[in-house]
């Protein structure tokens, strides 16, 4: 299968995938900073980290982290496409206990899972980012509600959690945050 294909049946299948916004944003970014090593929380079926795979220096990896047992079925299927010279490592298993356990540092860390664990994930993103690295964090608007005043029981843990998110990328002093209206929201965090 080529991307196209992984694409197409990902959205067939209402697997929620990065959105072709999203993707050409954060593409403009890493033709100008290759990274060497990426970490994206929230593998899905791979897609994405094909993708940000075309923009690795060669000799690059990618390690993302994948929970969901059909899903990481399908991405290493899915990542045999990933070109020579470059890796793609599945960590199976839930973020939260993984990430505390890696010790290597990211040019680039992509976080797209859990809504409700932003700020646990961003905790550990700084924790493990190269100093000039970068972070991506997915669906930080969540369809608007985040900057509405929305308030309803099903999604209040997740809008809270966002919130709380753009609160610590925004208000810290060490940190730089642009927060982008492209697919579902993106905010775009470097250190100082």
């Amino acid at each position: 299968m080529n991307l196209d294909e992984i694409k197409n049946k990902a959205l067939e299948n209402h697997i929620p995938i990065i959105m072709d916004d999203t993707l050409e944003v954060i593409e403009k970014v890493m033709i100008n900073n290759k990274p060497k090593k990426i970490l994206e929380i929230g593998t899905a079926v791979g897609y994405s980290a094909l993708c940000f795979s075309k923009f690795l220096e060669n000799g690059g990896k990618i390690d993302t982290i994948e929970r969901d047992e059909e899903r990481i079925k399908e991405a290493k299927e899915n990542i045999k496409i990933v070109e020579d010279g470059k890796q793609i490592n599945i960590l199976e298993g839930d973020a939260v206990e993984i990430l505390p356990t890696l010790s290597d540092k990211y040019d680039m860390i992509f976080i797209d899972a859990a809504k409700g664990k932003y700020p646990f994930f961003l905790e550990q993103a700084l924790r493990l980012l190269n100093e000039n690295g970068i972070i991506f964090a997915d669906n930080i608007l969540y369809k608007g509600y985040v900057m509405s005043d929305y308030n309803k029981h099903k999604q209040r843990t997740a809008v809270t959690h966002l919130r709380e998110y753009i609160k610590l990328t925004t208000e810290n002093p060490e940190l730089e945050t642009e927060i982008l209206e492209v697919g579902d929201g993106l905010a775009i965090t470097k250190k100082k």
